[in-house]
């Protein structure tokens, strides 16, 4: 079973809007832009993503939401530590990001 990969944003500020387009649309970018070290094939099985629109008020910040699904651990791993183009886009959202939030599971896995 694969592993889903969740990434939660709150933006700074005095991010214009245009700024906040641009991240939002390069993190789903990296669906096809992340290549696979030994066949150059794109690796993410999926992404999506969007803003918030909870009613519940219990967002701390976060505005956005991206979910990105691994088929392995070895694919999330190549992602985190080694792939130049999620290493680029983490580089390049600094001035953008306020504060970012990750969560990670393996579906119906409810033990460590």
């Amino acid at each position: 079973m694969g592993i889903i990969h969740i990434v939660m944003f709150e933006f700074k500020q005095d991010a214009s809007p245009e700024d906040v387009d641009a991240a939002c649309a390069r993190m789903l970018s990296l669906k096809d832009q992340c290549l696979h070290p030994t066949t150059n094939k794109p690796y993410v099985k999926a992404a999506s993503g969007g803003v918030d629109n909870s009613p519940e008020g219990l967002q701390n910040g976060i505005t956005h939401a991206f979910v990105i699904e691994f088929e392995n651990e070895e694919d999330r791993k190549y992602y985190l530590e080694k792939d130049p183009a999620h290493l680029g886009f983490v580089k390049s959202i600094g001035g953008v990001v306020a504060k970012a939030q990750i969560v990670d599971f393996v579906p119906g896995v409810f033990k460590t």
